[in-house]
């Protein structure tokens, strides 16, 4: 990939590179991951809109296509005993912590408003201010090509929403009318704050269970 040129990735590979980059913060003691790990990652039930179920050849595909494009590959620590996989993101656009922070969270979560950016990327980087959210997406949209777009505003709704340009341009995608406000996306304040805190707790417990998992594959092994 030579710089300028845009970036054009699958669904599947979106995830793969949202999954290294979220877990590369937020686990740094399992990064590389494995490609099991990785797997799991991508099929997170929780901090994922869609949630996905990919399998490993799926990712493997996703990876030899990610490091075609020079965004993710097989580690260059790794000790060559389990295949780790990294991403290079930071030297593909040489991002600040808040725009790899938004961008992280827009390839794993679809089009959101800067309110539900600034919750969503309090384990990965801290906004003081909605005003750092807007500042850290604009530096995404004034790229050459722009990486990140603004959405039209729905009807009846106070934010603009914000995707990512990664695996193409993107359709406004409208809600109903007639559609009720889901419960995540209550307009009260603390409904809002209840929520996140869920789906930090959730992912917590989830990045847990995982933990858990590597450390009885390495005991089993140590023992077999």
């Amino acid at each position: 990939m030579s710089v300028g040129d845009p970036v054009v990735l699958t669904a599947v590979e979106a995830r793969v590179l949202g999954a290294l980059v979220e877990k590369e913060i937020t686990t740094p003691d399992y990064y590389p991951l494995s490609l099991n790990a990785l797997v799991n990652a991508c099929n997170q039930r929780s901090n994922r809109e869609p949630v996905m179920n990919v399998s490993e050849d799926d990712v493997r595909r996703a990876l030899n296509n990610l490091q075609d494009k020079s965004l993710a590959g097989h580690a260059r620590s790794s000790d060559g005993r389990v295949a780790k996989y990294e991403h290079w993101l930071g030297e593909a656009f040489n991002f600040s912590r808040a725009e790899v922070a938004l961008l992280c969270v827009l390839l794993l979560r679809g089009p959101q408003t800067p309110g539900e950016l600034r919750g969503r990327t309090e384990r990965l980087h801290r906004f003081d201010e909605i005003s750092d959210v807007l500042s850290g997406l604009q530096k995404l949209v004034d790229r050459d090509p722009s990486l990140v777009a603004v959405l039209p505003r729905q009807p009846g709704t106070k934010e603009s929403r914000y995707a990512h340009l990664l695996c193409g341009p993107v359709e406004s995608i409208a809600m109903p009318a007639t559609e009720a406000p889901s419960h995540r996306d209550s307009s009260s304040p603390d409904q809002q704050f209840d929520n996140e805190r869920f789906e930090k707790l959730e992912a917590e417990v989830s990045d847990l269970r995982r933990h858990v998992d590597e450390l009885d594959r390495k005991i089993h092994s140590l023992l077999g």
